[in-house]
């Protein structure tokens, strides 16, 4: 549906609380600036994202959403989210390489390291579920899509919410599919199942894990359900070009195998926004530049291949991206290091605890993903919500 508005919500676990102060900003300060509350057409997300976008299709319209949502994140512990489970652990080594496991998938989760029931009883009560289908049923939303990775051929499935049930056409690539779907706890959950870590979930008769290692920040799937204002949240900070200075300190901790599963879990949930909207703002320009130069036919005639081979033209959408102005892996050590002479928590925290009394590591990019704790969720908090408020002028006229 053209003239639609779409929020694209990135992957990343506890690094969602970055999230959450932006949408925080958003749902209160800028809404006053606004005079009215900002809405979104359709909502796409992956991994964290996708509870959110989930969270967003059921409460974005009510007061205090934004307050709603930092107060959850505020509220969360390392014990009430993720559980360590010894037997897990010792087993998920032996899994990898094909042994311990059973010979035939039974029931709806394939285990991962923790056990998440703490974390599926949050999502199931957080979320509005019945708002949601009522507002995607009533037409108050134009679609919602949420993107998880099937196990067995390791292709992102796009499941898709919309009145009318159709799922739009994914492209050419291969390796992501579309499916109508009538989006619930599962899905989101499945989307957010980082391998090895969390259970693998179950719909209908095919497993699934993080949507975030084929599609990180989702942003294709709202320009298929045609939205032509995207606004994207990404949950990785601007790198500096080039390769770090070497330091003998950095290369000690480099060999740590807590420090090598952060660097590999960055590397499996690829973040390619960058690319992708490089790629959209040289669309916009080429189609702005011809319509300027040879009137409104350009676009059409320009589209006609397009549609020929994609079935969907290229249109001019407006965008505006939101990412951390500090590394979040950094942000993760800082919290570890200020807690150091702590006691409280329960195994995996004290565990990680004894790892920082022992390191100089000077980021934690694998606790990042896990570490749901207040120190962490509100230092990501008051990052997303300072970073939007820089942004205000730009949003501001994004609604506009």
């Amino acid at each position: 549906m053209r003239g639609s508005t779409a929020i694209v919500l990135s992957g990343g676990g506890a690094r969602g609380a970055y999230e959450a102060g932006v949408l925080s900003f958003l749902f209160h300060d800028l809404r006053r600036r606004l005079g009215r509350q900002p809405h979104f057409d359709i909502l796409t997300g992956t991994s964290v994202g996708a509870i959110h976008a989930c969270y967003l299709a059921g409460a974005q319209d009510r007061d205090g959403c934004g307050v709603g949502l930092v107060d959850i994140w505020r509220s969360l512990s390392l014990d009430s989210v993720l559980s360590l489970s010894p037997g897990a652990v010792l087993r998920a080594p032996l899994r990898m390489f094909g042994f311990g496991g059973p010979k035939e998938p039974r029931g709806d989760r394939i285990a991962g390291i923790f056990d998440t029931r703490g974390l599926e009883d949050l999502v199931a009560g957080a979320v509005d579920w019945r708002a949601l289908r009522a507002n995607i049923d009533g037409g108050r939303l134009a679609g919602l899509a949420v993107t998880a990775t099937e196990i067995a051929s390791g292709k992102a499935l796009v499941f898709v919410d919309r009145p009318g049930g159709q799922a739009p056409r994914c492209g050419g690539d291969p390796l992501v599919v579309t499916q109508a779907a009538r989006i619930g706890a599962d899905h989101a959950l499945a989307s957010a199942a980082i391998p090895i870590v969390f259970p693998a979930v179950r719909i209908g008769d095919w497993f699934y894990s993080d949507g975030g290692l084929r599609m990180n920040t989702p942003l294709a799937p709202a320009l298929r359900m045609g939205a032509d204002r995207v606004l994207v949240i990404g949950l990785r900070h601007a790198s500096p070009a080039g390769l770090p200075a070497v330091e003998p300190e950095r290369e000690m901790v480099a060999q740590s195998p807590i420090f090598l599963a952060g660097k590999a879990l960055n590397a499996l949930l690829l973040d390619r926004i960058e690319y992708d909207l490089d790629r959209l703002r040289l669309v916009n320009d080429i189609l702005r530049n011809g319509i300027a130069s040879f009137g409104p036919e350009f676009a059409e005639r320009f589209n006609e291949p397009i549609v020929a081979h994609r079935g969907h033209p290229y249109e001019i959408v407006d965008t505006v991206f939101i990412r951390p102005s500090r590394d979040l892996g950094v942000e993760a050590a800082d919290c570890m290091r200020s807690q150091l002479r702590s006691d409280e928590g329960g195994v995996f925290k004290k565990w990680v605890l004894r790892y920082f009394a022992d390191t100089e590591i000077a980021e934690a990019d694998f606790l990042s993903y896990l570490l749901f704790d207040s120190c962490y969720a509100e230092r990501l908090i008051e990052m997303g919500r300072n970073d939007a408020a820089a942004m205000e002028d730009e949003l501001v006229e994004f609604f506009a």
